[in-house]
Formats: structure tokens, C-alpha cells, sequence
């Protein structure tokens, strides 16, 4: 993978004297598709993958061996056993960062788009290019099947779907409610449980710009949107009604999230900076620059601690939210990295990152401190 070869070590160094951490290149997934990877989710001991092609795949994260691996109340295998589409076992069984499932035909013209319900990590949901949202349940079987869920899409006309209505998504974390973005703006909230599942039971407005990206808080109130033309706004849930609408980035805003105490709200994209803003206040408290090119992808840490951001430029950057800094810059390539994720933190491991892009592959990342 470009992003990690080109440094010609596993150690990716600090840049400046400011910057205080090392991370550890563990292991990289090499052209795992066959174009860009769009969209990437992580459970405890696996991730889940969508790139150009119509196959979603899904890895480990977890070895073997590993003793602390979740067992039933992980949503992936911790890779001792390896399952392909048509239930056959994999070659790669047994394997450090095996493949475990591929979902195949899942969109045929490729995906953009992955959530996963970070609470229970049982529910997944895919976008893909031709506009169908797909739901996933993870099975006590420990593969991933697709939920026959449909979604109550407002339609064109009297029976033709409205084209335009998923963009981005978004799950709660106890994977109840799935929110998207539209081409006009709008924003969708469906209910997934129960005998209301599919029903569409928010539809928020905004003035019509593209939804580039959005997130829903750990708590469930606030649904978070930002948009083409830089906008940026927070609804909030229980009352169904524009909370702010904040200060705008004036360039396209690629990437939003939540803090996990959801006292912050980061967003990022073609301003080459990270905007943190105050959800109680609305109010913008810090400007993170750095990256030389749009920014593609923020994610927030378990603790909130640092916040992980991947550019067109190739770079992925790891911040410190409470000085404002960056403590980590790693890679230089050609290729964009279209999306980055923390792993979810599970017994004594580390805390590891991925990140995925122009290469098709998916590089893992460990700090070089810890168990």
C-alpha cells in the first residue's frame, strides 16, 4: 500500500519536535479491492469494506490467538474461522487479518458508504453508488446477512422512488434509527425496529445544499449534518428541530462527528481544517490546520481524547482535542485516503487506527506504547 510503503519503515516517525507519539505499521492489507476503497467500518475484531466494486469485504483485526478477542458479544470472528459469500470456507483460515465474509453483489455499482451501530455492533447499513441503502444483521452464526428491511423512501411521483434520497448515513448506536443525507439536503430519519421498521420518521430541512456527511451522537439526541456549499447543522432529536446552525466552512464540509461525550462536534473537508464547535452553544472553539489538501475523513477516539483525520494529500494526521495540536503526522503519497477509523479498544490492546484509500488496501496501525 502506497500510503505505508513510501516511508520505507514499519515505524511511521513524528515530523516536529511538538509531536509526541509513534505508531507502529502492524499490518497491511494490499489491494484488498480492486479501486478506491469509499467507505470502511470497524467492529471489535473485524472491518467492514466498500470500494468501486459491487463486494463488501470484511476482515479481521483480531489474531488468532488473541485471548482477549470478544467471543459472543463480538459482532466478527477473531479470525479462527474464515467465510465466503456462498458459505464456503476461505484459504486464509486461521490467518492474522484474514477474510472472514465477502457480501458479495452487495451494490453493483460500488459503495460509498458504511455505518455500523457502535453500541452493539450488530447492524450495519451500505450506500451504494446507484442509490439503494442495504441493511446488515450479524448473525449468531458470526457472518453478516442482509436484513429485509424496507425503507419508507418518499417517492416520485405514485410508485418510482425518489432518486437522490441516501448520500451518507449514519446509525445510532444501539442501531435503532438510520439517518441519510439527500442530494437536496434534506435529512431522513427511519425507524429499523419493531413493527415501525422502515418507516421514515423524521425528514429534516435545511436550504438545499448537498449532504455531504453525517453523524449521529453516542447519546441519540443530536443528528449532525454538513454540506456542499459549507454549511453545517445540529438537529436535535427528541424535538425533531434545528438546534444550530453553525458557523459555515464556506467550502464543502466532507466529514462530520461527534465527540463520545458529545460535548463537540468536529467537521472538516475542502477548507484544508478541522472546525471544532461547542454542541451545547453552537459556538466554534478551535481551527485545526495542517493538512495541504481537503480533508476526507475525522473520527473521534473511544475517549475523545484525539481525533484522527485522512486528506487527498495522502496523510493521515492524529490530534490532541485539548491542546489543539497535532501530535502525529504519518505517510506521504499520490493516493487519497478517503477514509480513517480508530479500532474500538478492547482489553489491553493498544489503541490502533486504520486507514483506506486510492490504493485499495487498508493499512493497520498500532501505537507503539502499550500492551
Amino acid at each position: 500500500m502506497v500510503v505505508l510503503s513510501s516511508l520505507g519503515s514499519p515505524q511511521w516517525r513524528i515530523n516536529t519536535s511538538t509531536q509526541s507519539k509513534q505508531y507502529l505499521t502492524l499490518h497491511t492489507l494490499e489491494s484488498i479491492h480492486p479501486t478506491d476503497i469509499f467507505a470502511l467500518a470497524p467492529t471489535p475484531s473485524s472491518i467492514l469494506t466498500g470500494s468501486g466494486s459491487s463486494t463488501i469485504q470484511i476482515h479481521s483485526t483480531v489474531p488468532p490467538t488473541n485471548p482477549s478477542a470478544p467471543s459472543t458479544t463480538s459482532p466478527a470472528k477473531a479470525a479462527t474461522t474464515a467465510i465466503d459469500g456462498a458459505g464456503g470456507q476461505s484459504n486464509e483460515q486461521g490467518k492474522e487479518f484474514a477474510k472472514l465474509q465477502e457480501l458479495k453483489a452487495a451494490h453493483a455499482l460500488g459503495c460509498h458508504h458504511i455505518a455500523v451501530a457502535r453500541e452493539t455492533f450488530r447492524r450495519a447499513a451500505s450506500v451504494g453508488f446507484g442509490g439503494e441503502v442495504k441493511l446488515w444483521a450479524y448473525t449468531a452464526d458470526e457472518t453478516w446477512i442482509e436484513e429485509m428491511i424496507e425503507l419508507d423512501m418518499p417517492l416520485d411521483g405514485k410508485t418510482t422512488k425518489k432518486a437522490g434520497e441516501a448520500w451518507a448515513v449514519a446509525l445510532s448506536y444501539n442501531g435503532r434509527f438510520l439517518a441519510s443525507t439527500t442530494h437536496d439536503g434534506r435529512i431522513n430519519v427511519w425507524e429499523l425496529e419493531g413493527s415501525d421498521a422502515g418507516k421514515r420518521i423524521r425528514e429534516y430541512e435545511t436550504k438545499g445544499s448537498w449532504g455531504m456527511c453525517i453523524d449521529i451522537s453516542a447519546d441519540g439526541r443530536f443528528t449532525a449534518s454538513g454540506h456542499e456549499n459549507g454549511s453545517l447543522y445540529i438537529f436535535n432529536n427528541d424535538t425533531g428541530r434545528l438546534l444550530h446552525s453553525l458557523p459555515s466552512l464556506l467550502r464543502p464540509v466532507r466529514s462530520v462527528a461527534f465527540s463520545p461525550h458529545t460535548t463537540l462536534l468536529a467537521a472538516a473537508g475542502d477548507s484544508r481544517t478541522i472546525a471544532l464547535y461547542e454542541v451545547s452553544s453552537g459556538e466554534q472553539v478551535a481551527n485545526l490546520a495542517g493538512h495541504s489538501a481537503w480533508i476526507l475523513s475525522i473520527d473521534f477516539n473511544s475517549t475523545g481524547e484525539y481525533l484522527l483525520s485522512g486528506g487527498f494529500d495522502g496523510r493521515a494526521k492524529v490530534w490532541n482535542v485539548g491542546t489543539r495540536t497535532c501530535v502525529v503526522t504519518h505517510g506521504e503519497s499520490e493516493k487519497p485516503l478517503w477514509v480513517v477509523r480508530w479500532l474500538p479498544k478492547i482489553g489491553g490492546r493498544s489503541e490502533m487506527f486504520v486507514v483506506a484509500g486510492g490504493t485499495g488496501g487498508v493499512g493497520v496501525l498500532r501505537e507503539a506504547s502499550g500492551g
